[in-house]
């Protein structure tokens, strides 16, 4: 189930994407799955639909769901991740601000890539997933 924090910095709409992105690749939502409409994932985490409608346009933007009128919206059986550039950058801005915060804690390279080795362990992701 997804968990939102709202005193985290990160916008809720992006907990939410990235909510529905981690329960994706750990399994717990299957490619095809249906998810929740706008009002019944706004009713189930008590917040305003509009937030969870930019989330899932969001998702929809990357193809990782799909809105089929009438039907719902469901999990993309058929993606394959976009190595885009833009997204890269945002990625490495990111990665570069977490190492800064990690080194600076006193984690080491070694402790870094071990821990990073877990998580992706943890969320499925073999080195062939989603790298295209």
């Amino acid at each position: 189930m997804l968990r939102i924090d709202p005193r985290s910095s990160t916008p809720i709409y992006e907990q939410i994407e990235l909510g529905i992105k981690e329960l994706i690749l750990k399994g717990a939502l299957k490619m095809g799955e249906k998810l929740p409409s706008v009002r019944e994932l706004a009713s189930i985490l008590m917040i305003n639909p509009n937030t969870i409608s930019k989330a899932y346009g969001e998702l929809e933007r990357e193809g990782i769901i799909e809105t089929l009128r009438g039907k719902g919206t469901f999990i993309t059986s058929n993606y394959e991740g976009k190595g885009d550039q833009k997204k890269m950058e945002h990625i490495s801005n990111e990665l570069k601000k977490i190492i800064l915060e990690a080194s600076y804690g006193g984690v080491s390279k070694e402790e870094f890539i071990r821990l990073a080795l877990q998580i992706f362990s943890e969320l499925g992701v073999d080195d062939n997933d989603r790298s295209k």
